[in-house]
């Protein structure tokens, strides 16, 4: 079996063990940080996801590029640290 995708199947199961038990988080509180921190590991775990169907030649790379970056790829990195970023903000800012 070839090594990386042993590290995506791998990735794969911890991550949805991660986005599982973070929707059991959501259900039992509804706070906005907790909510910002809940989507940071969904999106998180879509990205390795669409990163594993790029990899096995599923999906095709977009056309649509970004400083040479495909947007969906810029998307997917970039979307996960912006909802920590805002949980933080809302963890800073609550009283």
């Amino acid at each position: 079996m070839n090594p990386q995708i042993l590290l995506f199947i791998i990735k794969l199961i911890l991550g949805g063990l991660v986005a599982f038990l973070a929707i059991l988080i959501m259900s039992k509180t509804r706070s906005p940080d907790w909510m910002m921190i809940v989507a940071g590991f969904l999106s998180s775990y879509a990205a390795l996801v669409y990163d594993l169907l790029l990899e096995l030649g599923v999906l095709a790379s977009s056309s649509l590029l970004v400083f040479g970056i495909p947007l969906p790829t810029l998307i997917f990195a970039t979307v996960p640290s912006l909802f920590f970023i805002a949980a933080f903000i809302f963890k800073l800012t609550k009283k």
